[in-house]
């Protein structure tokens, strides 16, 4: 009798700490995400102060990456909204309107009143009803620092003939996200993926749902068959035959501790690269990039580049270097980038902006260019930038303070639990580590047995395993977090 008694005893006390560190977590994640509410909520009332459309000539918009650029589905017009810059201390978020008229290779900022939220990584898909639709879905707004995300689950339309914004309010629909594809393809909208992120969780989707552009109503779809695992950043297109292809993506098992890095993997959700791949050395060789683009017919092109290494560019001589120039003529291209804006109109694909990295340092441009998928001859530069004038600014000292700093000045209530937990926990042997950069899925694969082992001796041998692992995995997860 005694010895059952001390064993409940232990399952009680094990499962009281983990419901504790869940709590912690909860309140965290709470926290953020009515600070970045608050922060939403005093821009909405500066877009609020509009009251009348204003249109007018500009120079290209400033540079910028998870905008959406969408094709004019009535004029030669390409519609660039939202995105966001990161000058390496503090993220801007944006939700301007631009129009760029193709023809005139001019630039208009469009001003409406009641527009969507700041918003990065939406999307926007465009329908020719009613002289032409721009419909935005979900998206995510960033705090100054970039250490704390908002995801939206709003529905939205640009009608382009009359100028006006208009929020769409139907239940059933996705949750928060950002990272996800949506394509219009029957008279529906249909989305696919994405990911979400805050304090408590970092879920990548894999569901399908689509919004009737008559009912106004949304579905989830089941489709039959195995599906694509969850991930983000992947490419969506349809085809002629009313079909959708879906391709790539990215996905991991969740943030890392160091801001740039984690900045860094969160841009590059859209390429299908992860910080493994971001931070490997150039190739020493020369490389061929296959890029496959579906043009608006359906047509599926393919770019191809090949890129030398640093060893065979040494071995280049001058004269070979000249001869080839001469041969070939001035050659343009885009720069290597990430998380650029593309569209396609008339058969002509348009590049904007996006960013590139030299080490640590995260470079937005500003740029387009254009080139004729049909022809593959030659690219077009229609907006030029100089790279090397874009600003960066290191962290500082002060920052590095604050994130050394961060739940150091946590409100009465975080510090009596922690109290509280240290009580519970008080007399335990030192819980393993958690290795730089190491990430939480790794962490757990490698402690996991230790975890089992401090929940079995807390819970007892009586307790069901699936309790104990599931208890074993909550420790760990806070015991992780609270590390990093």
């Amino acid at each position: 009798m005694g010895k059952t008694g001390k064993r409940e005893k232990k399952g009680k006390g094990a499962e009281k700490t983990a419901a504790k560190m869940e709590r912690k977590v909860s309140r965290r994640a709470k926290k953020e995400e009515e600070d970045l509410e608050a922060l939403i909520a005093e821009f909405q009332s500066l877009d609020a102060k509009k009251t009348q459309v204003i249109e007018s000539s500009c120079p290209p918009p400033s540079p910028r990456l998870n905008s959406s650029l969408s094709a004019h589905p009535e004029k030669d017009e390409l519609i660039l909204f939202g995105g966001e810059y990161f000058n390496g201390q503090k993220t801007y978020l944006y939700n301007e309107l631009y129009v760029y008229n193709i023809r005139k290779n001019s630039w208009s900022k469009v001003e409406i009143p009641n527009p969507p939220p700041r918003r990065c990584a939406h999307q926007a898909a465009v329908v020719p009803t009613a002289g032409g639709q721009l419909w935005v879905f979900g998206g995510e707004f960033a705090s100054p620092n970039g250490e704390q995300f908002y995801h939206y689950k709003d529905l939205w339309v640009l009608h382009l003939a009359t100028k006006t914004w208009e929020q769409i309010k139907a239940s059933g629909g996705p949750s928060g996200r950002s990272g996800h594809r949506m394509v219009a393809c029957k008279r529906q909208l249909i989305i696919f993926g994405g990911f979400h992120e805050s304090a408590r969780d970092y879920i990548y989707y894999n569901d399908v749902y689509a919004f009737n552009l008559d009912s106004f109503t949304w579905s989830k779809l089941a489709p039959s068959g195995i599906g694509p695992a969850p991930r983000s950043g992947c490419q969506m297109a349809t085809t002629p035959e009313g079909s959708i292809i879906i391709y790539g993506g990215y996905s991991k098992q969740g943030p890392k501790s160091d801001k740039r890095k984690r900045r860094r993997g969160r841009q590059a959700e859209a390429e299908g690269a992860g910080d493994e791949e971001m931070e490997k050395q150039p190739p020493q060789g020369p490389v061929e990039i296959v890029k496959e683009v579906v043009a608006e017919d359906g047509t599926v092109m393919t770019i191809k580049q090949v890129i030398s290494g640093p060893a065979e560019e040494k071995e280049r001589s001058e004269s070979e270097e000249e001869e080839e120039d001469g041969a070939l003529g001035q050659q343009v291209e885009p720069c290597p980038r990430s998380n650029a804006m593309l569209a396609v109109k008339h058969g002509v694909l348009y590049v904007y902006g996006g960013m590139f990295e030299v080490g640590d340092h995260q470079f937005t441009l500003s740029d387009l260019y254009s080139i004729d998928l049909h022809k593959m001859e030659e690219w077009k530069v229609l907006v030029e930038m100089d790279p090397k004038a874009q600003e960066w600014l290191e962290e500082s000292e002060s920052d590095e303070e604050e994130d050394d700093m961060e739940g150091a000045e946590g409100g009465e209530e975080e510090e009596e639990t922690s109290e509280e937990e240290s009580e519970d926990e008080g007399g335990e042997e030192q819980h393993p580590s958690v290795q730089p950069d190491e990430e939480h899925a790794d962490y757990l694969s490698r402690t996991e047995q230790y975890w089992i082992k401090l929940a079995r001796s807390n819970m007892g041998p009586d307790a069901k395993e699936k309790k104990v692992v599931k208890v074993a995995h909550a420790m760990a997860k806070t015991f992780y977090e609270d590390s990093v």
